[in-house]
């Protein structure tokens, strides 16, 4: 098993109950367990004019190779009415891979650690929740490091907790 780590963000429908539906979603899998999830948070849409969106991070473990994780991400949003329509534009599910254990990956359809991850407030936040101590293998730096190192504004957590 390798352990992942997963950022969920939605800013269409009913987004928190699309979110904890999302993390069951991530649990339902054979070769897919979900082991964490962090609070939800609330912060102000990247790229064009939109509703707020709800942000988590969930670790999961997996047998999944990571192009196979990422087929399995991308089913998920899917099943979840994710169109992908505008560049960073609104979504009702968008599942990212930020970790795949300590493995620097680089291909034309998958990049990761997650390319943007140490500019995103509303990932590393919940992400160093659940995970403070998970090394980035690129910078070097644990995820709490990262959070601590980057304007925190605008990233709300809501006062639901994780089950």
């Amino acid at each position: 098993m390798v352990a992942c780590a997963i950022a969920l963000g939605a800013n269409l429908g009913n987004p928190q109950q699309t979110l904890e539906a999302a993390f069951q979603a991530l649990n339902r899998p054979p070769d897919l367990h979900l082991v964490a999830q962090s609070h939800l948070y609330q912060t102000a849409p990247v790229g064009p004019p939109q509703p707020d969106y709800i942000n988590a991070c969930a670790l999961v473990e997996t047998t999944l190779p990571p192009p196979d994780l990422l087929k399995t991400l991308l089913q998920i949003e899917q099943q979840f009415g994710r169109v992908r329509r505008v560049r960073w534009g609104p979504r009702s599910l968008d599942l990212d891979l930020l970790f795949y254990g300590q493995q620097v990956i680089d291909t034309p359809t998958l990049q990761v650690p997650h390319p943007r991850l140490g500019d995103r407030a509303f990932v590393l936040v919940p992400l160093a929740e659940i995970a403070p101590d998970w090394m980035d293998p690129t910078t070097g730096h644990t995820v709490q490091t990262l959070s601590q190192a980057i304007d925190q504004t605008g990233v709300r957590r809501l006062d639901i907790a994780p089950p």
